[in-house]
């Protein structure tokens, strides 16, 4: 498959099989890995994602890493283009927002060379580190905002591909 949108297609497919009970169980080795990894351990400040039906569930992930006194950031859709990054403390802090996914509503977080690890989601993800959105390109022009924050990928094994159609950015 050389092509996002038929590799979006079949990833969704793919996501389909699964009832989202089954995708949460799916989830928790995943959760596990990440609190295990030395960067989530050691970081202060992560922006993370509040996770949609068909995602690695994180729910109550982000609330333990506040309970662990981590300051989580969450981001916020703005407009046709742009994200902005919000602080999370609880579910609370959540409204649905564009897209019908729920969004921070808590202060805004502009210190973005604070930010020591993202955790994002995809569609895919392939073994050179390359992510396939789901094609808006939000998270892209984000992430280039942040520099050289650490980043972690998360998903299924079944959205792990050899290789990942990529653009400049």
């Amino acid at each position: 498959m050389n092509d996002k949108k038929e590799i979006r297609k079949y990833i969704r497919a793919q996501k389909n099989r699964f009832t989202r009970k089954e995708l949460i169980e799916l989830s928790a080795p995943k959760v596990q890995r990440l609190l295990s990894h030395n960067r989530v351990k050691e970081a202060k400040t992560i922006l993370m994602y509040y996770s949609l039906p068909d995602e690695v569930y994180t729910h109550e992930l982000l609330d333990l890493l506040v309970n662990m006194g981590k300051t989580i950031i969450l981001p916020a859709v703005i407009d046709d283009e742009n994200m902005i990054a919000r602080h999370y403390k609880s579910a609370s802090d959540l409204r649905e927002g564009a897209f019908n996914i729920m969004e921070p509503i808590g202060d805004v977080f502009i210190n973005y060379d604070e930010i020591d690890l993202c955790i994002i989601p995809g569609m895919g993800f392939d073994s050179r580190g390359n992510r396939l959105g789901r094609g808006k390109g939000y998270y892209d022009r984000f992430l280039n905002k942040l520099g050289g924050c650490y980043k972690i990928g998360v998903c299924f094994d079944f959205q792990r591909l050899d290789t990942i159609p990529t653009d400049v950015h």
